[in-house]
C-alpha cells in the first residue's frame, strides 16, 4: 500500500522524542516564569511549582494514554474528536494553536531580551529574525529539528548546572530567604494558584511529543515513555532552580526582575555567571521555539485535514516530509504578535489556552475503555479539575483575552459549517 500524500514519516526514536519534549520545556519558562510567580505568591512559588507539576503529570499521563491509541499528528485535537465529538476536538485544537502561537512569541521575545542589547525595537526585530530562521530550519525536516534540539538542550543544561553551583556557593546566598510556612502562604490560596497557573506555562512542552505522534517510531511504546522521562527530568530541574533562586535573591528581588536568574546570581555575589545565564536563556528559548514551531504546525495540519482550518494548510512537503505551509503561516502570525505584545502578556494568554486544551485531554482520557487505560480515571479527574481551577486563578486580563479569542474561533466554525451545509 502506498503512503498517502499528506502522511508524515516515522523517523524519531525515544531519545529524539524526549529531547524534543525537554527542549520545548527548557525555554523561556525557566528563565522568565519565576518572576511573575514570585509576584503572585512570594516564596510560595515553590508550592505553586508543586501544584503545576502535579497537574502537568496528570495531563502527561492522560496524553500518553491517548497517544498510544491515536498515534497521529494533532494531539488533543484528534483525541477530542474521537472520544468527545467534533466540537470538543475543535476547541482543543484551536486552543492549542492560539496558545502555542502565543508561546512562540514569548520564546522569541525572551531570546531577544537576553541576547540582544539595545532598544526595544531592535529586540523585537531580532525576535522576528529568530522566528523566521527556525521556521526555515523546520522546513528542511524533522530529523534536523531533533539534531539541533539535542545541541540546544545540552548547552542549556550545562549553563543551568553552572548557575546552580555558582549561586549555591555565592557569598550572599542565604537559606533563610526560603522563609517558613507563613511567608510561603502570605499570598493566600489565590496567590498560590495563580503562581501555579503561570508556572504551568513552563511545563507544557511535553505535549510536543504527542502532537508529533505520526513521526515517532513504535508510538504505542515510545510516546508514553518519552513524555514521562521528559517531564520527570524537567520537574526536578525546575525545583532545583526555584529553591536556588530564592536562596540567592529572595522573593522580592525575583518579583521585580525581568531576568530573574541573572539577578539571583548577582544578589548571591556570583556576578561572573550572569553573562553565561544570558547565553543559556537565549539558547534555551531558541530550543523551545524550534520545538513549538514543529508542534503547532502539525496540529494545524491535522485541523486542516478536517476542514477546521483552511484546507490549503493540509500539505506535506514531498521531499522534506513536513507540514511546510502550516509552518510558514505560523511564522508569519508569530512575527506579527512579536511586534505587538510583551513576554508576560504572552505567558498569561498561553497558559489560559493550554490549560483548556489539557482539560479536554483529561476528559477524553476519562472516556477510554478499560482495555485502553494505563492509569486510573482518578488521574483524569484531578488533571481536568486542576486545569479549570488554574484557569480561574490566572490574571483577569489573560482570562478575558483568552476567552475572547476562543469565542472567535467557535463562532468562525459555526459560520463555516453553515456555509458548507447543503441547501
Amino acid at each position: 500500500m502506498s503512503t498517502p500524500p499528506t502522511a508524515l514519516s516515522r523517523r524519531l526514536g525515544l531519545g529524539d522524542a524526549v529531547l524534543i519534549g525537554m527542549g520545548s520545556m527548557i525555554g523561556a519558562g525557566i528563565f522568565a516564569s519565576f518572576a511573575p510567580a514570585a509576584q503572585a505568591a512570594g516564596s510560595g512559588l515553590l508550592i505553586g511549582l508543586g501544584i503545576a507539576a502535579l497537574i502537568a503529570y496528570c495531563n502527561a499521563v492522560s496524553s500518553a494514554q491517548l497517544a498510544a491509541v491515536y498515534p497521529v499528528s494533532g494531539g488533543t485535537y484528534v483525541y477530542g474528536r474521537e472520544r468527545l465529538g467534533p466540537w470538543w476536538g475543535f476547541a482543543a485544537g484551536w486552543g492549542f494553536v492560539i496558545g502555542k502561537t502565543a508561546s512562540c512569541a514569548a520564546m522569541a521575545l525572551t531570546f531577544a531580551a537576553y541576547a540582544v542589547p539595545g532598544p526595544e525595537w531592535v529586540q523585537r526585530g531580532a525576535a522576528v529574525a529568530a522566528v523566521l530562521a527556525l521556521a526555515a530550519l523546520n522546513y528542511r525536516g524533522v530529523t534536523r529539528t531533533a539534531l539541533l534540539t539535542r545541541v540546544l538542550v545540552t548547552v542549556s543544561l550545562v549553563v543551568l548546572g553552572a548557575w546552580l553551583i555558582a549561586v549555591a556557593i555565592g557569598s550572599h546566598t542565604d537559606a533563610s530567604r526560603l522563609g517558613g510556612w507563613s511567608e510561603a502562604t502570605s499570598g493566600g490560596v489565590y496567590g498560590l494558584l495563580q503562581s501555579a497557573g503561570l508556572l504551568f506555562f513552563a511545563f507544557a512542552g511535553y505535549a510536543r511529543i504527542a502532537t508529533m505522534g505520526e513521526e515517532v517510531r513504535d508510538p504505542a511504546r515510545t510516546i508514553p515513555r518519552a513524555i514521562q522521562f521528559a517531564l520527570g527530568g524537567v520537574v526536578l530541574l525546575y525545583a532545583l532552580v526555584g529553591v536556588t533562586a530564592l536562596m540567592g535573591a529572595g522573593p522580592m528581588v525575583l518579583a521585580d526582575s525581568t531576568a530573574p536568574l541573572a539577578d539571583a546570581a548577582r544578589a548571591a555575589g556570583s556576578d561572573w555567571i550572569a553573562p553565561w545565564i544570558r547565553v543559556g536563556a537565549a539558547v534555551a528559548s531558541l530550543g523551545a521555539l524550534l520545538g513549538l514551531i514543529a508542534g503547532v504546525g502539525r496540529t494545524a495540519l491535522a485541523m486542516a485535514r478536517e476542514g477546521d482550518l483552511p484546507r490549503w494548510l493540509d500539505a506535506v512537503h514531498p521531499r522534506y516530509a513536513v507540514p511546510h505551509r502550516a509552518e510558514m503561516a505560523l511564522a508569519a502570525v508569530v512575527s506579527a504578535i512579536v511586534l505587538l505584545v510583551d513576554v508576560r502578556g504572552a505567558i498569561g494568554f498561553s497558559s489560559f489556552a493550554i490549560l483548556l486544551y489539557y482539560a479536554i485531554a483529561n476528559a477524553a482520557a476519562f472516556t477510554q475503555p478499560r482495555d485502553e487505560r494505563r492509569w486510573p480515571r482518578a488521574v483524569n479527574v484531578v488533571g481536568g479539575a486542576g486545569c479549570l481551577v488554574l484557569v480561574a486563578a490566572l490574571p483577569w486580563e489573560s482570562t478575558a483575552a483568552g476567552a475572547a479569542v476562543i469565542g472567535v474561533g467557535l463562532v468562525g466554525r459555526v459560520i463555516r459549517l453553515r456555509h458548507d451545509a447543503p441547501d
